[in-house]
């Protein structure tokens, strides 16, 4: 089905060029699949990946660009295969909705490592051939292996962030097992941190004392700043064999060799994660009531949220209300 021809029953809002500027777009979407679920969307996460796509940032989008891989909805329509889920269930979408299914890293439920490459949620190409649209829209129609539920006793809002940006962190985490204290640039971000997010210490990176304080003393560093920063001195701060992991996509990584060398340790790197661990990490949340912090905005005001994003002017997510302000 072309995404262009004339029955166009989804809304969305896309970027039609470089400049990334969102505006209201009529498409639609591949027919139901008898493997496929179908999903009302009531809310989608905004993630840097958005602004760097909608602005062709890796020079590859393909416009019209419906961003945001951060959804969450209500099951609408089931195809006539599908066994994980039934109309009126709340379901989550991440950053990819298709794989081989086939090879060792598909069978083992790590389908974002797929050797012949996942599919985007958005900007991929789609099982029907054409470009995949994001969640910056009114419903959308995916595999039920890339779906996930949302247990019923967790806000579809706060689930959003988690199809993302939550696992981004909890699979590093996992893999290595530890959990640390939290470092950050800003010291305005000191009170939240201890307070509210119930961090058990608070360091300013750009406090040369409180680092030299931290130094040797950390077996785990997760790294989600994706601006160009200094890499030696987080590098201080780990014990004999520590591991450094990066999810963040600064424009380069650079080091000194010392930095790695003495002390044995490892520079690691991290995506998002695969489908058994995703479902694990929203049943833990729910589980353990953990919700993001997030500020909730309207569809209309996308562009502006993408502007604060760039500038860092959100605490610490936004989720879009595409239930409420998407007409």
């Amino acid at each position: 089905m072309d995404s262009e021809s004339t029955n166009k029953d989804c809304l969305g809002w896309a970027a039609r060029d470089p400049s990334g500027l969102l505006s209201p777009y009529n498409f639609t979407r591949r027919a139901l699949g008898s493997d496929d679920v179908s999903l009302t969307i009531t809310h989608c996460g905004i993630c840097y990946a958005d602004v760097i796509w909608t602005r062709n940032g890796h020079g590859d989008s393909k416009y019209p660009l419906v961003p945001g891989h951060e959804i969450v909805g209500i099951v609408k329509q089931v195809g006539s295969n599908v066994q994980r889920f039934k109309v009126g269930d709340h379901v989550g979408v991440g950053t990819y909705v298709n794989s081989c299914r086939d090879c060792e890293y598909c069978n083992d439920g790590l389908e974002v490592h797929c050797v012949k490459g996942s599919v985007f949620t958005f900007n991929g190409i789609d099982a029907d051939g054409t470009v995949t649209k994001g969640g910056y829209s009114s419903y959308i129609v995916v595999h039920e292996r890339y779906c996930f539920m949302i247990p019923n006793n967790y806000p579809l809002a706060s689930a959003a962030p988690l199809l993302c940006a939550g696992i981004t962190v909890y699979s590093p985490m996992m893999r290595h097992k530890m959990n640390q204290p939290v470092i950050s640039t800003s010291t305005s971000k000191k009170e939240e941190a201890l307070n509210l997010l119930g961090a058990d210490k608070f360091v300013l990176s750009s406090d040369p004392d409180q680092m030299k304080s931290l130094a040797k003393s950390l077996d785990f560093i997760v790294d989600s700043a994706s601006g160009d920063h200094p890499f030696d001195p987080y590098m201080s701060l780990l014990k004999v064999a520590g591991v450094y992991v990066l999810v963040g996509f600064p424009s380069e990584v650079k080091f000194s060799p010392a930095s790695l060398n003495i002390g044995a340790k490892t520079v690691a790197g991290s995506i998002t994660g695969g489908t058994k661990e995703t479902q694990e990490m929203l049943d833990f949340c729910a589980a353990k009531k953990i919700y993001p912090e997030i500020e909730i905005v309207p569809i209309q005001h996308a562009n502006e949220a993408l502007e604060r994003l760039i500038k860092r002017d959100v605490k610490y997510r936004f989720v879009i209300d595409i239930e409420n302000s998407l007409k």
